[in-house]
């Protein structure tokens, strides 16, 4: 019997949340529990404060929940079965926990398993807005010594970011746009830009374009300013239902279009304009595919996401920030993030 208490943010409803007293995890078997270091609040931790998020309303989902899939910390404990090596290294972990049996975890795709499990998102696996957490071993992907906790939380989104980016498949010398300069566009910005490609970014007008600035991208445009130029591949990484046209529009005869935003209602895209162009279009689901590039990534420099991170916040403060408030002293990055070891 665990009698052990951690502390942990739980939404127990729309708007309506608490940091609660709740059982510590105790390993199952083949599980780890983890001491979380850092979580990254994102897009779909805002849509279950606000009760918008599809699952909820597919029965994916239920409240109460513990938020929390972008996250790093260091292994505590291992369950039956697990090798007891892994206790004190470093991680972060998959979002995506597919079956392991179906046929599409057979192939390597366990992060579009029917039954899949998505942490703190689908299912009944609680989330890392806590001290500590319970995930599979088989999820965890051990992070270097250059990757410290701030670069491990920001893996997750990266991974969704590489994928991406790769999709889009810039040569040297390629004009990629990006759609939606919030966290995920600028990291594929980033990835862009790491493989050759002449990189311009589109956001809102009430956008500041002073961090895209900081992290070296001069081309920045609204929807009225976007120039008149070649764009060999168009990242939709906004969340207006509109832009996945626009992006086919924008690209060039045979050039790539890759969505891995998602918008509140159905978008909508002209397939005849993708046949005559003769287009590539890309769906990205999912870091599951890139985790590991993108620990490499970050250990070695080719990408340094460190500005991303506006500011770090504790349990306490998870509600405000879940509403649409800014810390006091947040810088102009658009990602904040949380330390469940501090009040």
């Amino acid at each position: 019997m665990n009698n052990r208490l951690m502390r942990a943010f739980v939404l127990t409803a729309p708007g309506k949340y608490a940091v609660q007293e709740v059982p510590a995890p105790i390993a199952a078997p083949g599980e780890a529990v983890i001491d979380v270091e850092r979580v990254g609040v994102c897009g779909t931790d805002m849509e279950f404060f606000t009760g918008a998020m599809a699952y909820l309303h597919q029965g994916h989902s239920t409240y109460p929940m513990r938020l929390g899939h972008e996250w790093a910390g260091r292994v505590a404990a291992v369950g039956a079965g697990v090798d007891p090596a892994w206790v004190g290294r470093r991680v972060m972990g998959d979002t995506m926990l597919g079956c392991g049996v179906c046929r599409r975890c057979r192939r390597g795709h366990q992060h579009v398993c029917e039954k899949r499990q998505e942490l703190g998102i689908r299912g009944e696996r609680p989330g890392a807005l806590a001290e500590q957490l319970a995930v599979p071993v088989s999820s965890l992907h051990v992070l270097p010594d250059s990757v410290d906790s701030v670069l491990g939380a920001l893996v997750e989104p990266g991974g969704n970011a590489l994928r991406a980016a790769r999709a889009a498949a810039p040569r040297p010398g390629d004009r990629a746009l990006v759609l939606g300069p919030g966290t995920i566009g600028l990291l594929v910005a980033m990835f862009l830009r790491a493989a050759g490609a002449e990189v311009h970014l589109m956001g809102r007008a009430d956008n500041s374009p002073v961090l895209a600035h900081e992290l070296g991208f001069e081309q920045m445009w609204t929807e009225d300013s976007v120039p008149d130029l070649p764009f060999d591949a168009v990242v939709d990484a906004s969340n207006a239902a509109h832009l996945p046209g626009l992006a086919l529009e924008l690209v060039e005869p045979a050039g790539r279009v890759v969505y891995v935003g998602l918008a509140g209602e159905p978008s909508r895209i002209d397939t005849r304009r993708l046949a005559l162009k003769d287009v590539t279009a890309v769906g990205v689901l999912s870091a599951s595919p890139g985790l590991d590039d993108t620990i490499r990534a970050y250990a070695d420099g080719t990408v340094d996401p460190r500005p991303l991170v506006a500011a770090t916040v504790g349990l306490e403060q998870v509600g405000a920030v879940l509403a649409g408030e800014r810390p006091a002293d947040a810088g102009p990055g658009p990602k904040i993030h949380v330390d469940p070891r501090t009040s």
